[in-house]
């Protein structure tokens, strides 16, 4: 997109592409367009700030890494312009309540596999372990104690050594089709089908599955007061840039649903 301006200051289309690194995105548009609003947001703060006559403050975090000039300019000013309560008890149980969900330790599970390496691109040797691990399940539908047997003897997994099992695991800790069936399945239930992954073909069983639990109101209520802190402030924040907007003479660039900046 070309340049655009904020109260007659221009912002040519080379700091657009250069910003739109910052903003990954499943088109190149859609990057660049956030990318302008980002540095549309960013002009207005630092020109009312420097209306305010602020002087930079630059601080230093934990990892020495100091603020620019202008961050701190941001940061200063938003500091003075925007407050918001601190989240009390009422609130803090009330979200808490509507949002029970949200608040439960993970589900663990227990699962063993056997592990057919093969490179989804080769067809001919994922072909080959997908028939495998068919065979497989068809002799421990016959037989499951020969699970711990097979695995040790095929399985193409570090965790041969141990029968296959993996000890337990949580959500992220596996690969997506690996979860998907290990949700599906009963405890001690063999999966009757071959699980696919980008490894190769598994054979799986579920040994053992630890449901997650809700967890009680004073483990999270800081958590929950941090939130409803933080969505507080990001919606003074956007709602100062749409204040700010309306005074400006902006051309060039659309700041509707602009992201609020990551400064606080």
């Amino acid at each position: 997109m070309p340049g655009f301006s904020i109260n007659g200051v221009e912002i040519p289309e080379t700091a657009i592409l250069a910003e739109a690194q910052n903003h990954p995105a499943a088109a190149p548009e859609e990057a660049v367009a956030a990318a302008a609003q980002a540095l549309a947001v960013r002009e207005l703060l630092l020109q009312q700030a420097r209306d305010l006559s602020l002087d930079p403050c630059p601080i230093t975090d934990e990892a020495g890494r100091r603020e620019t000039e202008d961050d701190a300019l941001i940061r200063q000013l938003l500091e003075i312009e925007i407050s918001v309560p601190t989240a009390d008890e009422q609130a803090c149980r009330r979200y808490y309540e509507n949002n029970t969900a949200r608040f439960r330790s993970p589900d663990l599970y227990e699962p063993a596999h056997i592990l057919f390496a093969a490179d989804p691109e080769d067809e001919d040797g994922y072909g080959k372990a997908i028939a495998a691990a068919e065979a497989a399940i068809d002799r421990l539908e016959e037989d499951p104690a020969a699970f711990e047997a097979i695995a040790r003897s095929q399985s193409d997994c570090s965790s041969a050594q141990n029968g296959g099992r993996l000890g337990q695991v949580a959500h992220g800790d596996t690969v997506p089709e690996f979860e998907t069936f290990l949700a599906a399945l009963e405890e001690a239930q063999l999966c009757p089908v071959p699980v696919k992954s980008r490894y190769g073909v598994h054979v799986l069983r579920l040994d053992r599955k630890i449901a997650g639990r809700e967890l009680p109101f004073d483990a999270v209520r800081e958590r929950i007061a941090d939130y409803l802190c933080e969505a507080s402030w990001r919606r003074a924040v956007s709602q100062y840039i749409r204040i700010l907007a309306g005074r400006a003479i902006i051309d060039g660039v659309d700041l509707t649903g602009a992201e609020t900046p990551l400064v606080q």
